[in-house]
C-alpha cells in the first residue's frame, strides 16, 4: 500500500467507515456533512454511481458543519486526502480564495451547462449542487395549528421553548438577515443591524443556541415547541416523527441555502472525482437526491415527482429574501460579534 493509499485508509477509519480493500482500483473520498445528510445521499447518490461505476468507490468522510470541514481542509492543504467536498457556498468562497479548490467548467465537464443559472457563481470554484431554505419548525401538539410569524418565537407561551442554531450558523445569519429586511434595514451594508435589534425580543424565550444532535430532535420530543431549520431535513424529519414536528415558511419570508460541490486541489483521485462530480450534477443523480430528501435541484433538466417538488421551495420562489452570501461572508465577523454581545446577553 503506497504512502497516499494508507492516508486515504487513516482517514476513512478516523471517519468511523470501514477500510476501503487495496484491491479497489479508484477510492474518491467525499466530505459532506454527517447524519441524516449522509444517509440519504449515500443510498440515493453514491450507491447508483458505485453500481454504474465498479471501478469506483466513493468513501464518505462526514463532518457536521462547513466551518469543521475547511478546518480539515486547509490542515491537508500541503498533502490533501480528500478529493470532493460538499459545503455552504459561502465557506467555499473562502477555500476559492485560499486556493484549496480546482475551478469546475463546462468544457470540461458538461453537465454544468444543464445547472440552473443561479448555480454557477463566478466568485466560486465549484457549482451548486442543492438549493435549501430557511422554515418555521414546530411541535404539533404544542402547536395544533401552524404558527405563522417569525413573531410567534417572541410571545409569552414560549418561554424557554425556542431553539434556534445561532450565528455564525448559518440558519442563524439567515434568520437575521430575514428581520432586518422585515424591519427595514439597510441589509449586509448595515452588517443587519435591524435584524440584531429585531432578534432582541426573540432572545429571552431561547432555551438553547446550539441544539444537541441538530435543532428539530428537541422539537419532535416536545422539550421545545418551535424554532428555525432547513426544509430539506426538516421535511425529512416530519416523515420519521409521525408528524410531531412540522414545518412552514413565515410570514416574513424565507431565505435560500447553497450547497456547493467542489474539487479539492490536489486530489489524490482528481479523474475519478470528475466523473463522481458530474454525476452528483446529473438530472438522475438530482432527481434521485431530491425525493429522497427535498433539496430544489440545481439541474434544469431534473423531472422530480410532484409529490416531492411541491415540498421544496421551488413553489415559494416569490418568498424568498434575496441574500449575497459571498458579500455576507466578508462581514460575518462583525455580525457576529453584535450577535454575541447584544442577543447573547439576553437568553442567560
Amino acid at each position: 500500500m503506497d504512502r497516499r493509499h494508507f492516508a486515504k485508509t487513516v482517514l476513512a477509519f478516523a471517519c468511523g467507515l470501514a477500510a476501503v480493500p487495496a484491491s479497489a482500483a479508484e477510492t474518491v473520498t467525499l466530505m459532506a456533512y454527517t447524519g441524516l445528510f449522509q444517509d440519504r445521499y449515500t443510498q440515493a447518490v453514491l450507491a447508483p454511481f458505485e453500481k454504474a461505476n465498479p471501478d469506483i468507490k466513493v468513501v464518505f468522510a462526514p463532518q457536521p458543519t462547513s466551518g469543521a470541514m475547511i478546518g480539515q481542509l486547509r490542515a491537508q492543504k500541503a498533502a490533501p486526502q480528500v478529493d470532493v467536498v460538499i459545503m455552504d457556498v459561502s465557506v467555499a468562497k473562502a477555500g476559492t480564495d485560499e486556493g484549496l479548490f480546482v475551478k469546475l467548467e463546462a468544457k470540461d465537464l458538461p453537465v454544468i451547462d444543464e445547472l440552473y443559472p443561479n448555480a454557477r457563481i463566478p466568485e466560486i470554484a465549484g457549482v451548486a449542487v442543492t438549493f435549501d431554505n430557511l422554515v418555521l419548525i414546530y411541535n404539533t401538539e404544542a402547536w395544533p395549528t401552524a404558527p405563522k410569524s417569525i413573531a410567534d418565537m417572541a410571545t409569552p407561551a414560549v418561554k424557554g421553548k425556542v431553539v434556534i442554531p445561532g450565528i455564525p450558523d448559518i440558519q442563524g445569519m439567515s434568520l437575521v438577515a430575514i428581520l432586518d429586511k422585515k424591519n427595514g434595514g439597510p441589509g449586509v451594508e448595515g452588517k443587519f443591524a435591524k435584524g440584531i435589534e429585531a432578534m432582541e425580543a426573540i432572545a429571552p424565550n431561547v432555551q438553547t443556541w446550539e441544539p444537541k444532535p441538530e435543532v428539530y430532535a428537541p422539537v419532535i420530543a416536545g422539550q421545545a415547541s418551535i424554532g428555525v431549520g432547513w426544509n430539506a431535513r426538516a421535511q425529512v424529519n416530519t416523515d420519521t416523527s409521525g408528524g410531531k414536528m412540522k414545518a412552514v415558511i413565515p410570514a416574513e419570508g424565507t431565505a435560500f441555502q447553497i450547497n456547493t460541490i467542489n474539487l479539492v486541489q490536489g486530489a489524490p483521485q482528481s479523474a475519478a472525482a470528475r466523473k463522481f462530480i458530474a454525476y452528483a450534477l446529473s438530472a438522475e443523480a438530482q432527481k434521485s437526491f431530491t425525493e429522497a430528501m427535498f433539496y430544489a435541484p440545481t439541474n434544469a433538466k431534473a423531472q422530480i415527482a410532484p409529490a416531492a417538488i411541491d415540498r421544496t421551495v421551488v413553489k415559494s420562489l416569490d418568498k424568498v429574501v434575496p441574500i449575497d452570501w459571498l458579500a455576507v461572508a466578508k462581514v460575518r465577523d462583525q455580525v457576529a460579534e453584535a450577535w454575541r454581545r447584544k442577543v447573547i446577553p439576553l437568553s442567560r
